[in-house]
């Protein structure tokens, strides 16, 4: 009881908070969560559907930078063939941040728990609303 009390008393002065998001956050959040399910799922199709359908997405990775939505999926598809190459992944956000009513950038840690040994890196997106749905349009992960 004594805990509940204490825990209340801080949360009345202000130094126990709890971020509050806006719906586009939660929508951008729910595109990772997405991502994460369908990964762990072995559906990288799936995976990149919140992915700029476009030629000018941007993935900039360990093996440098690749433009296009399709030529995104195949380096996906090559990089993770397999299910033990993909592993179970988990992201971890670390900043969120509004640039303007139409951008986003997002920042984090992901995590491939594997069989055959796990990796872990950062990523930063470049999140758009285009056509009333947010989408990333740039995607750097190392």
């Amino acid at each position: 009881m004594q805990k509940i009390v204490s825990l209340l008393l801080l949360a009345s002065l202000g130094l126990f908070r709890v971020s509050a998001q806006s719906a586009d956050e939660k929508a951008i959040l729910k595109i990772l969560d997405d991502q994460t399910l369908y990964w762990n799922k072995g559906d990288l199709d799936n995976f990149v559907k919140d992915y700029w359908n476009n030629d000018s997405l941007m993935f900039v990775g360990s093996s440098g930078v690749v433009y296009g939505y399709r030529n995104t999926l195949t380096r996906y598809k090559k990089t993770y063939s397999d299910t033990s190459k993909m592993g179970r992944l988990r992201f971890e956000v670390l900043h969120i941040k509004k640039l303007s009513p139409e951008y986003y950038y997002v920042a984090g840690k992901w995590f491939l728990k594997r069989s055959i040994g796990d990796l872990s890196g950062h990523y930063t997106l470049l999140i758009r609303k285009i056509k009333g749905a947010w989408t990333i349009v740039s995607d750097h992960s190392s």
